[in-house]
């Protein structure tokens, strides 16, 4: 973790941050003159989630976000937990999580490196797996659900 990265996560305990703007903000008073696209890839590489607080959407470190580089099948694990419905098409398998959840879904798959997953899209609640051939998004579905059975 840089010094940009270690001044975020101070700033995320210290303050409830709605936007990336706000954070840009913050980080400029620490020093720190980055770029909206920077603070995006330090947020996805640092492992932050949203999270409702009183009544509204802020940025939160995962309770687990160290775990992702020493356990990412354990994070892909705690990253399901967000997930609310799947479906198969193909060669992806599409999954529905709650607003603002499926890049940290994603992100989670991405950073297990998974053979049979080539790839994820994702936007605010859905996310797709793409499934490197000859699986498909029926294979995909299985190895989740055995992921989520094999959860204690």
């Amino acid at each position: 973790m840089n010094e940009r990265q270690q001044a975020i996560t101070e700033l995320l305990d210290e303050h409830e941050v709605s936007t990336q703007l706000q954070l840009q903000r913050l980080l400029a008073r620490r020093g720190h003159d980055v770029t909206q696209a920077t603070v995006s890839r330090d947020l996805d590489r640092l492992g932050v989630v949203r999270v409702r607080r009183h009544g509204r959407l802020v940025y939160a470190l995962s309770e687990d976000s160290d775990a992702a580089p020493a356990d990412p099948i354990g994070q892909v694990v705690l990253a399901l937990g967000l997930v609310r419905g799947m479906e198969a098409s193909g060669h992806m398998a599409v999954l529905k999580t709650g607003p603002a959840n499926a890049h940290p879904v994603a992100f989670a798959f991405d950073n297990a490196s998974f053979p049979e997953i080539i790839g994820t899209i994702a936007g605010d609640d859905t996310l797709a797996l793409i499934a490197r051939e000859p699986h498909t998004g029926h294979d995909l579905i299985r190895l989740i659900e055995r992921l989520q059975e094999e959860t204690p």
